[in-house]
């Protein structure tokens, strides 16, 4: 048998050496060793071979806007909202669609191959939606994009949001998204997210919706949530988005909601960059985190993934594509500091987030698309430690990306001539 691509001794994230062949864009054979003709050969001796990186919730209609037409001075997630309320009559389908092409080349060279995001049908031109339908395109060859339809000023609250959610879903947007807790009141959060699960349900579509993003703990539309997903037979197809409500929520109550969550079969996607930057603004000391309770979740049993969210645009003024980052930031703001959490955390950029995202087709095994990343690590731990450089990527059976690995030149008298920042720790340590 003959390869188009082999990947060569590379480390799987489950500790076992294989070589990786692949024909076309799948996946043709996982072996401790392939003897066999390939077009190409990728040296991956002791490197991580993994799936590739997932993000299950960003903004790509708003990424690489910052500065326009001006920053974020107090950094809050309302003046953000404000600040893409007089940036949204500038855009133009050109400038959206080259500035989400931009990102999507950044996210190529970090081994970031699928995406979800969520894509503002309050313009009444819905332009951006235009836009990211025609990317969605382009890009296909390598990188899987899902987009949401998210009435970001409100489904009701917007005047028009209701009527061009409807219109962006006809268009062929993937997915009902909402923000419940940006309503005038709470009853109508209640009763947007209502509407919202029952349009998907008529359409056979997931839902993804930015639920309770506040600091308020009585901002509880996760609960309507779990229940409308039993209701209408939606377990497995919704995420929750964000929930930062529940990091100021008496732990009676969450004692109630975890397991609601968890038998409703709910994602939930934390974005620890963004909702550590955005929340407790008015907090003095002490000062919360801004995170929801990802420990708890993933005790509960409740599918949980890291997201991205913002990219240098009205809310985030930094940012490189780097799910590593994410998980990085993560692991620290929820104290996943045991080996099996590290570990946990990698997977929550990749396989989790694959799965909350429905992308069967992704993985390390035989008969899955040919998208991989060789990075720079020796185990996924390692890997979130030093954000490991990207080696090669491959999407669907293509090189897509590739850097020569380097190590640093030293030049101390009596040190190593070079070092890098890998590090074997030892199975005993000395006392």
């Amino acid at each position: 048998m003959s390869f188009d691509l082999i990947i060569k001794g590379g480390t799987l994230p489950d500790g076992n050496v294989a070589d990786v062949g692949i024909k076309g864009d799948r996946i043709a054979a996982i072996e401790p060793r392939i003897d066999a003709e390939a077009g190409r050969v990728v040296d991956a001796s002791g490197d991580l071979v993994s799936q590739p990186f997932v993000d299950p919730h960003f903004h790509m209609d708003a990424t690489l806007s910052y500065g326009l037409p001006r920053i974020n001075a107090s950094g809050t997630l309302l003046e953000g909202i404000a600040l893409w309320g007089e940036l949204k009559p500038l855009l133009t389908h050109a400038a959206v669609k080259q500035r989400a092409l931009a990102y999507c080349d950044w996210a190529v060279s970090m081994g970031l191959l699928a995406i979800r995001t969520h894509v503002d049908t309050c313009d009444d031109r819905l332009l951006a939606v235009e836009a990211l339908l025609e990317v969605k395109k382009e890009i296909a060859p390598y990188i899987d994009l899902q987009l949401v339809a998210f009435p970001q000023d409100g489904f009701y609250r917007s005047p028009n949001a209701r009527e061009n959610t409807i219109r962006a879903l006809d268009m062929g947007v993937d997915i009902v998204g909402g923000i419940p807790h940006f309503e005038r009141t709470m009853s109508d959060g209640t009763r947007s997210v209502t509407e919202l699960c029952e349009i998907a349900v008529k359409r056979g579509l997931m839902v993804d919706l930015h639920c309770d993003e506040t600091d308020d703990p009585l901002s509880r539309h996760i609960e309507q949530l779990a229940y409308e997903t039993q209701r209408l037979g939606l377990q497995g197809r919704v995420a929750a988005s964000h929930l930062t409500s529940m990091h100021s929520m008496d732990n009676y109550y969450v004692s109630k909601l975890l397991p609601l969550i968890a038998e409703a079969d709910i994602s939930v996607i934390p974005n620890p960059l963004i909702n550590i930057m955005l929340q407790g603004r008015h907090d003095t000391y002490p000062k919360r985190r801004g995170l929801t309770r990802v420990p708890e979740m993933l005790k509960a049993g409740i599918r949980t993934g890291w997201g991205q969210d913002c990219v240098l645009d009205p809310w985030y003024s930094l940012g490189t594509a780097d799910m590593l980052d994410v998980a990085f930031m993560g692991l620290h703001v929820a104290q996943m500091s045991s080996p099996t959490d590290m570990r946990t955390c990698f997977d929550m950029v990749t396989k989790i987030n694959a799965e909350i995202m429905g992308l069967d087709h992704l993985g390390l095994a035989v008969g899955k698309s040919a998208s991989l990343v060789v990075l720079d690590a020796g185990n996924p731990i390692e890997a979130v430690r030093l954000r490991a450089e990207r080696v090669c990527v491959v999407a669907k059976g293509k090189v897509v990306a590739e850097r020569e690995k380097r190590d640093t030149a030293l030049s101390i008298k009596g040190r190593p001539a070079t070092i890098n920042r890998r590090h074997i720790v030892p199975r005993h340590s000395p006392a």
